[in-house]
């Protein structure tokens, strides 16, 4: 039902973002997993029957759990635990609600009277800190607030004065005035507002402006936002601050009074958050020149469309010219810097010999962000487009050399100085070979890396390896140059293990 009524409000909606957003939280809502987690009793298939219930297929998945895409099976607890899981809403009874820990639960919803240390750890399963999560929610169907004051006197002392005579101590109670909850959220509200008026932007303008001159007003707040890593950081706290104000309101009917102030914060803060989800880099270059093209004052006249760009074919100078124009330089360079950040978190993990390029890019940032002017980001936006360029050469290097990227990593690993062109081709056969070797190993020992003794195994079978006259290293390689070796590339094991970079099929 619920979705059908977002679907009718969704016709009737005329602003862009605005249709972008419903459209993704019925897709969310949509493919949503919804599954009952009961305990198991004797004749419980008879009992429900009675009622006009079928039980079975519930106990089938609490037993079986989910079908993966591969084929596999999951199990419900695992599933529920997993943020990306389409299975995200649970109707539990008599089960989960001690001793399940699970850190993404934001909502909680109670109608069993609970008591005493159960309630304390029923409603803690809401309250686990995670990332992105700054409290949880529990609603209360049966009115167990008076409960809740009994346990926190008993669990988590009175906090009281304690009034003598034998007298108990006068109860706690964990639920804020309505007047004190909204002076909060108007007080967050208005730390918001004080950021983005440093430059005199006024927030109402994201409420109250419409299309194009919307969207620019978006811009110009993230302009404003993105001027370092630091306002950046500091803005998306505040923004955390209000979003947890707001939901703590949620049943008082005054807080619509703060509702399309809260609707543009969040608009705000979700076009950053979009801005940092762009996975690849030929998207974002896709997405720089849409930005600059909403960025820019239309003058009259047809505007010409501008060109797709893919990284292995990008104009680099062109490039450079339309940043010149845009006035949200201070945007372009934070999204090129993110998508960066997540290319070489990718590419470490893969190998771990190319932290130059990450010790080239945390020096432009350094600069970036110790002297911010005009010259500065410029600077940056060019040091950048050239470490994108060094990063797709470093990529296509597997391709060079013959290798595959895995073994790429261990080629790396087994290099030294002073090699002579037949000692490097050598070298280049050991990590081709050392990496089908390993791959098959780990295929046969599930989770090597879960057991000291499963550990050491795949270490002496790296050293064998690199110790044999037919498969190992050239004589140039002393003892301890193998010894270090084995070393190194054991620890890149456990590292590409941890990420599951490597694959655990034959």
């Amino acid at each position: 039902m619920k979705i059908a009524e977002l679907e009718k409000q969704l016709c009737s909606l005329a602003d862009e973002q605005a249709i972008m957003d419903m459209t993704r939280k019925l897709d969310w809502m949509r493919e949503t997993i919804m599954a009952v987690v009961v305990s198991e009793e004797q004749g419980e298939v008879d009992k429900f029957r009675k009622w006009g219930l079928d039980i079975t297929p519930h106990r089938k998945l609490i037993k079986e759990g989910f079908e993966t895409p591969d084929g596999k099976r999951i199990d419900i607890e695992s599933a529920f635990k997993k943020g990306e899981h389409p299975f995200r809403v649970a109707i539990v009874c008599a089960m989960w609600l001690t001793g399940f820990d699970v850190p993404t639960l934001s909502s909680l919803y109670l109608d069993k009277p609970l008591k005493a240390h159960t309630l304390m750890q029923a409603i803690a399963r809401a309250n686990r800190v995670s990332e992105g999560k700054n409290n949880g929610l529990i609603v209360d169907y049966c009115g167990i607030l008076k409960n809740l004051r009994k346990a926190l006197a008993t669990f988590a002392g009175h906090g009281g004065v304690d009034v003598g005579d034998g007298q108990p101590p006068p109860e706690v109670d964990p639920v804020k005035p309505e007047e004190e909850l909204l002076a909060d959220l108007a007080e967050t509200i208005e730390a918001v507002r004080a950021f983005l008026s440093t430059q005199s932007f006024r927030l109402v303008s994201v409420s109250e402006l419409r299309g194009f001159e919307r969207n620019k007003a978006i811009m110009d707040a993230k302009e404003i936002v993105n001027q370092n890593d630091e306002t950046r950081k500091r803005f998306q706290i505040i923004c955390r601050e209000v979003f947890k104000k707001f939901k703590a309101c949620l049943t008082i009917k005054a807080v619509n009074d703060f509702r399309a102030a809260y609707d543009a914060i969040n608009i705000i803060y979700k076009s950053l958050q979009q801005d940092v989800e762009k996975a690849d880099i030929s998207e974002l270059m896709r997405e720089l020149h849409a930005l600059i093209e909403q960025s820019i004052e239309p003058n009259k006249g047809v505007k010409e469309q501008s060109k797709l760009y893919d990284i292995s074919q990008i104009d680099f100078e062109r490039l450079r010219k339309e940043f010149e124009r845009s006035p949200a330089k201070n945007t372009t360079v934070q999204s090129l810097k993110e998508i960066i950040e997540r290319k070489l978190l990718k590419m470490l993990m893969q190998n771990p010999t190319r932290t130059d390029f990450q010790k080239h890019y945390e020096a432009i940032i350094d600069e970036y962000n110790n002297e911010k002017d005009r010259v500065t980001i410029e600077a940056t936006f060019e040091a950048l487009i050239k470490l994108v360029d060094a990063l797709s050469e470093e990529e296509q290097r597997a391709v060079k050399e013959g290798l595959s990227e895995d073994a790429l990593a261990l080629f790396d690993l087994l290099l030294k100085p002073d090699l002579s062109k037949a000692e490097i081709d050598r070298i280049k056969k050991v990590a081709d070979g050392l990496y089908e070797t390993i791959k098959i190993e780990l295929s046969r020992i599930q989770n090597f890396a879960a057991k000291q003794s499963t550990r050491d195994e795949i270490k002496i079978k790296i050293k064998d390896y690199l110790w044999n006259e037919e498969t190992g290293l050239p004589e140039s390689f002393a003892p301890e140059d193998v010894e270090e070796k084995t070393e190194l590339v054991f620890k890149h094991l456990l590292i590409a293990n941890k990420n599951s970079i490597y694959s655990a099929s034959p």
